[in-house]
């Protein structure tokens, strides 16, 4: 059978891909060139806001539409919404939570006839059963290596705890396996670690900082980077393992979310504001010039516009050099899901842009201090323009003028000639 894979939102769905696809070839599938001649076509759908759940009904109806005899598989965020089900139902042939996928094939072929206690058996799988299939890498020199799955946390605006479950990791044995065969036998050059909480990491007595360690002894010329951070989790021991040595990444990525306390506390992110700005004190302390990147969400429910001042003020501050600006996005099942969304979009659009405008001023400031240095980038990929771009330690997307001696997915030195609000533009050094 050929099949074709549709993956939509994060890290996690991307990581989450290249299993299925290990799984299916396994198994004794082709990868097809296009869905329109698939015979298994498999969304990996995300639920965190509506365009991204708008994108995937879209996508059903086309696949229903130009191949009408395609197995459809919708996994995902939105894998397990019973309003999803009930829209898509005639549509979809399974929907499947990523959890189930070692029993994809079973759950497939089952009849009505089927005895619901044998389904629930099939449909019993923890997170850390299908992290042990093997992935199909889509990158030859970038992996993304899932070290858990699910979320504990229940912030109220995220459907993730509902969509992935609780928590479950792998084991440090298993982690460092994956990544030692990616380094010692393939030469992959950057290894970034993932989970929907990386710090909250526990495998016996592995915790994050020690599993960090761990990698950053394997022999080897690598970056190791990791997402997603919860404030709440950063541990001082965290903060000097990220200090400790080159082989870490220059950057940390660690989301805010609202610059007012209140909203915070709405938001069930149990940490304050004055928390997150020690936190981030700490890590410039330990790493000077290290890279911070961020997540917000602007028009929460209840959000005043003084509130919202506050996200401005912590903006200017503490001078993020990229962040992910989201208007809010109502969920089903959540537990903001029930809150006055009493914010409109034309306001919500104006404190995205306000914001906006804030993080590109202070984000061109601090690129600055790249001009005329020399700095260390992996080549990853070239535009339609014939220009390879790399990226730093400091996840700073750097374009590359007059290359023609450069090979994606080595390091090279380059000299920065010119910087943008979220780049910067160099030349190799010969």
């Amino acid at each position: 059978m050929g099949y074709y894979i549709i993956t939509i939102g994060c890290y996690m769905n991307q990581a989450d891909s290249e299993r299925v696809a290990s799984f299916l070839e396994d198994n004794g599938c082709q990868q097809t060139a296009t869905w329109e001649i698939a015979d298994i076509v498999i969304l990996l759908t995300c639920g965190i806001r509506q365009a991204a759940e708008d994108r995937a009904y879209g996508l059903v109806n086309q696949i229903v539409k130009r191949n009408p005899k395609a197995k459809i598989i919708l996994s995902g965020c939105l894998a397990k919404r019973k309003d999803v089900k009930l829209r898509l139902g005639k549509q979809v042939s399974l929907f499947m939570s990523i959890n189930e996928l070692p029993n994809l094939f079973k759950l497939l072929s089952k009849t009505k006839k089927v005895n619901l206690s044998d389904e629930e058996d099939l449909r019993k799988n923890k997170g850390d059963k299908y992290l042990s299939i093997i992935p199909k890498h889509e990158s030859l020199f970038r992996a993304y290596v899932p070290i858990g799955n699910g979320c504990n946390n229940f912030c109220s605006y995220c459907v993730v705890p509902y969509a992935r479950g609780r928590e479950v990791y792998r084991s440090a044995t298993d982690i460092i396996r994956e990544v030692k065969d990616l380094i010692i036998n393939r030469d992959y050059k950057e290894i970034v670690l993932i989970a929907q909480n990386v710090n909250s990491y526990q495998s016996g007595t592995i915790d994050f900082p020690k599993l960090l360690l761990k990698l950053i002894r394997i022999k080897g010329d690598f970056l190791i980077r990791f997402f997603s951070s919860h404030p709440k989790d950063l541990s001082d021991e965290l903060i000097r393992v990220i200090a400790s040595s080159d082989k870490m990444a220059n950057h940390l990525h660690i989301a805010l979310q609202s610059g007012d306390d209140s909203i915070l506390k709405a938001m069930n992110r149990k940490y304050t504001v004055k928390h997150f700005s020690r936190l981030i004190e700490k890590i410039r302390d330990a790493r000077p010039g290290i890279a911070v990147t961020t997540d917000v969400i602007v028009g929460f429910p209840g959000e005043t516009r003084a509130q919202f001042k506050k996200t401005l003020k912590i903006f200017k501050e503490l001078t993020f050099e990229m962040a992910y600006i989201s208007q809010y996005s109502r969920r089903p099942g959540t537990l903001a899901w029930s809150m006055d969304d009493n914010i409109s979009l034309a306001e919500k659009k104006r404190r995205e842009l306000e914001l906006d405008c804030v993080l590109k001023t202070g984000a061109l400031k601090v690129n600055q201090q790249y001009l005329n240095k020399e700095l260390r980038v992996l080549v990853e990929r070239k535009d339609r323009q014939g220009h390879y771009h790399g990226r730093t330690s400091s996840f700073k997307d750097v374009k590359l003028l007059d290359a023609t001696e450069v090979h994606l997915g080595k390091f090279a030195m380059v000299k920065i000639k010119a910087i943008k609000n979220f780049s910067l533009i160099g030349e190799i050094v010969k």
